[in-house]
């Protein structure tokens, strides 16, 4: 087998995922050189296959992207391949490897800080020349001499977006994959949590060739598009251009995902995604939470009577897959108060409510004022909270639990009619879902793997033991009716003794709505 020269390797959460970061540096460096060739994984693939993978290629340099979810696996494949093969030179980058030089230095001849596409050229065309790599005169990469020499990444570091090559022109690697692609780089928020905000601006694809890439998808039937650019709508006139765009030329079958400050969203763009075909459009929207002295301390200058607004105007046509984030663990933000912004959002009925936890990342302004907020967390990734000054680890623990029912119950989409009866026999949201977490905690159900019969036995039987009568078993088996048919015919007939009278529906499970996922229902005259 020959020898390769420069190997990148990613290593991805899941099948469906891939790594934009390695296709957009190999690209950009065999612009120059073509020498240099890409080796994907999962982490859920065995070691030993995946070190053999890497060393049967006989690469003369490795680059790893390493991130929150790889970290470990990456740091074990480098020891590994340093000691079994110390001729090989290795490289690493990626967020985790940027903002812990030091620690990758230990098997690495260099990280790289920040973007990679300007660096990866010279690197390449020194690896073919056979040349020494002059890394003193490099931008955005650390290394040892022998002492730790950091060179901050500078202007000449950025990569011009429309220089860098098209990833998709051979959709064969990403059969059966996320297609990721990115409009911009940066994001206009300074979110102390997050390592976009290290991004002091934001750079932007020309829209001639974002218009001509998305046409390409289009062409290609692709499943999903998913825009990884930080706030898609940090510019009202660029995402209008967008997604007007991909209305008049839908076909029908793409679907694209974007993450969108709400509160931006100004009427034109409203009244605009209010006429997209359902299905074709899914927003992410992070919230994070409704307390304004954390959003202060967070440095988010979100209007949240305005985010509430916009999201229920796009909820009302009922065509967009709404995701909708909180954040636990914010500082200033105690249990009660997380509460309350549980239940400020809940009444907008997203298609997904997302319970995150903070995770404290190196090279955040969170990092840095740890101590003063009093944060305890992991040392391991994904360097997720156990308690703040505001906040016990008892509480933390408590609102895991609660996360997992939302996720087994509200996120499942298969139970939207049966828990918006059961709210009433509440205090508010939040009380219900505290309260079925702590059902599944006294009946040992947390944490197992339950059917989808089973969560309706479960809702029932939990519903009964708060007071709710027979009625709950009837939007139980309508949202049952909704999802699930009990036969192989494509249409099911069920009568339903209503309190306020019978009613028979008739059920097509061929005409199954794009964003709930239900069966179309009509009442039988």
């Amino acid at each position: 087998m020959p020898r390769e020269q420069i190997l990148l390797v990613a290593l991805n959460a899941k099948y469906i995922h891939s790594n934009p970061a390695v296709y957009s540096l190999a690209a950009c460096a065999n612009a120059v050189s073509d020498n240099v060739s890409i080796a994907e994984f999962t982490i859920n693939d065995r070691y030993e296959d995946v070190l053999r993978g890497i060393l049967l290629r006989r690469p003369q340099v490795i680059g790893f992207s390493v991130y929150i979810w790889n970290v470990e696996f990456m740091k074990q494949l480098m020891e590994d391949i340093h000691h079994i093969a110390p001729s090989i030179r290795l490289m690493a980058g990626g967020p985790e490897a940027s903002n812990d030089p030091q620690t990758y230095l230990e098997w690495c001849e260099l990280v790289m800080l920040g973007e990679g596409e300007r660096n990866i050229q010279t690197i390449a065309a020194c690896v073919r020349d056979q040349a020494a790599i002059p890394l003193e005169k490099m931008e955005g990469v650390a290394y040892r001499d022998p002492e730790l020499v950091i060179h901050a990444p500078g202007p000449a570091c950025a990569a011009d977006m429309d220089q860098i090559p098209f990833l998709y022109s051979d959709l064969e690697p990403f059969e059966n994959r996320i297609i990721y692609y990115e409009s911009s780089r940066g994001c206009p928020f300074r979110c102390s949590y997050c390592l976009s905000s290290i991004e002091k601006r934001v750079r932007f694809r020309s829209m001639d060739l974002v218009r001509s890439e998305l046409q390409y998808f289009l062409d290609q039937r692709v499943k999903q598009v998913k825009f990884i650019d930080r706030t898609f709508n940090s510019s009202s006139k660029r995402s209008l251009e967008i997604w007007t765009y991909i209305k008049e030329h839908d076909n029908g079958v793409t679907n694209f995902h974007f993450e969108i400050g709400a509160d931006l969203l100004t009427d034109e763009e409203l009244s605009l995604l209010s006429t997209l075909r359902p299905g074709l459009v899914q927003l992410e929207i992070g919230i994070q939470s409704t307390h304004e002295p954390t959003m202060e301390a967070i440095h988010r200058t979100a209007d949240n009577s305005r985010i509430l607004s916009n999201v229920r105007q796009l909820r009302k046509p009922y065509n967009i897959n709404l995701h909708t984030d909180l954040i636990a663990g914010l500082p200033r933000e105690d249990y009660a108060r997380f509460q309350k912004s549980f239940n400020d959002i809940y009444p907008l009925y997203a298609d997904q409510l997302q319970l995150g936890f903070l995770k404290v990342l190196k090279g955040t302004e969170m990092y840095e004022r740890r101590d003063e907020y009093g944060l305890v967390f992991s040392s391991r990734q994904p360097y997720e909270i156990f308690a703040t000054k505001w906040i016990s680890y008892e509480e933390i623990a408590a609102l895991h639990r609660v996360c997992d029912a939302v996720e087994l119950f509200y996120n499942s989409q298969m139970f939207c009619r049966s828990l918006m009866y059961l709210e009433q026999f509440f205090d508010s949201p939040f009380a219900m879902y505290e309260s079925l977490a702590q059902y599944l905690d006294r009946h040992h159900l947390a944490g197992v793997g339950i059917s989808v019969k089973k969560k309706y036995d479960i809702l029932e039987a939990f519903g009964r033991e708060h007071g709710a009568p027979e009625t709950l078993g009837l939007w139980i088996h309508f949202d049952q009716m909704l999802h699930t048919h009990q036969s192989r015919r494509m249409t099911a007939r069920e009568t339903f003794p209503w309190p306020e009278g019978e009613k028979t529906y008739v059920f097509d499970y061929t005409k199954m709505h794009p964003v709930t996922g239900e069966a179309a229902c009509t009442v039988q005259a």
